[in-house]
């Protein structure tokens, strides 16, 4: 019998404007200049978000999931519905109130993805919008991206840390993924390491990416690699920059942290037996082969890289798909990162997805990294 997985929190609707691959730059200033006309591919329009990235994700990879997220009664969330519907899912709640979440993702060739965001009914999400049978028969719980949802940064994360100490009362394993932190909004200006001190206590899996993390944990080091531009993960000292991360938050109550570095791979790191022993036994996780457990993993190297939007996302669904198999942590981490080099070749975050036994087979078989 399968695990129920829930995938909760942020979902919205994603427009990539598609540049052609001849206009590869260096610098955004370099093709986006007040009154140039630009002659641009059509736009490519997906979900986007945790919960369709990362939720939709598992349902491919064969998991049996409820999705929950919030929309507006709009024509974007009627998109979205319509999207989701072609791939068997719903679990939508609609909110008359608000407007759907949407987001115009600029994947210029040759730098870094820049994201518009709105981030409409995702700012209402609560601990109340999660039924309770919802939980009754779950074995894991992943929530995302809470730094772009306002109730649930608002006043320390109380929100936040009664959803995930929810379900672990259910003894249901959690799951927690951030998002980049817009340092000017009011997300950027709240005390993240209170936020981690009250949700992590009742995180099994913290997920985040190297550049959310190091905001919120060590914001003068994000200040020193934010002041060279462009892709922080291509200046990271595994040894000196992300390990203490990691350590942090184990401290902080977590069972077991990976850290998505871009280009620089993905680190894991786990927790002791007595505290892997944690998790919400509906898992069925081993602690004895989860414990005191440190993997450094590199990038595979992609076929071809179009975009990397939900690569994240989707490298998240194969961990967790494949921790909830029984698999192995290291290659939990290897599938991770293998997912996330089929993800950069399509602009949207589901096309370039592969079975795990797939990616399993072709890692086996020498898949080159980076």
């Amino acid at each position: 019998m399968k695990k129920k997985i829930i995938s909760a929190g942020h979902i919205c609707i994603d427009i990539t404007p598609v540049f052609p691959l001849e206009n590869k730059c260096s610098e955004i200033g370099e093709l986006l200049v007040p009154g140039k006309l630009i002659h641009m591919k059509p736009a490519d329009v997906h979900t986007g978000g945790s919960v369709a990235n990362t939720g939709l994700a598992l349902k491919l990879l064969g998991a049996d999931v409820q999705l929950l997220g919030k929309v507006g009664d709009d024509a974007f969330g009627a998109m979205i519905a319509d999207l989701l519907a072609g791939y068997g899912a719903g679990g939508l709640i609609v909110d008359k109130e608000s407007t759907t979440s949407y987001s115009v993702v600029l994947a210029v060739p040759g730098i870094d993805r820049i994201f518009l965001h709105s981030p409409g009914a995702n700012n209402t999400f609560t601990n109340g919008d999660i039924p309770e049978e919802a939980l009754a028969d779950a074995a894991l719980f992943h929530f995302g991206y809470p730094p772009v949802m306002k109730k649930l940064y608002e006043n320390d994360g109380a929100e936040l840390a009664a959803i995930l100490r929810r379900a672990k009362e259910h003894d249901v394993a959690t799951s927690l993924d951030m998002t980049s932190v817009d340092p000017n909004s009011a997300a950027g200006r709240v005390d993240w390491v209170k936020i981690l001190e009250a949700v992590l206590p009742y995180t099994d899996f913290f997920v985040p990416s190297f550049e959310e993390l190091c905001f919120m944990l060590d914001r003068e080091r994000y200040n020193a690699l934010s002041a060279h531009g462009g892709d922080m993960t291509q200046q990271l000292d595994m040894e000196a920059d992300v390990k203490p991360l990691a350590a942090r938050c184990l401290e902080l109550g977590c069972r077991a942290v990976l850290i998505k570095c871009g280009t620089s791979g993905m680190y894991l790191r786990t927790a002791d037996r007595k505290t892997m022993g944690q998790v919400g036994s509906r898992l069925e996780l081993d602690a004895a082969v989860w414990a005191d457990r440190e993997r450094i993993q590199p990038c595979f190297r992609a076929d071809q890289v179009l975009s990397g939007t939900g690569a994240g996302d989707t490298s998240i669904a194969a961990f967790l798909m494949a921790a909830a198999e029984g698999k192995a942590p290291e290659l939990c981490a290897a599938l991770a990162a293998a997912e996330g080099a089929c993800a950069v070749t399509a602009y949207d975050a589901l096309s370039g997805l592969k079975p795990l036994d797939v990616l399993e087979a072709r890692i086996a078989s020498g898949w080159e990294t980076m």
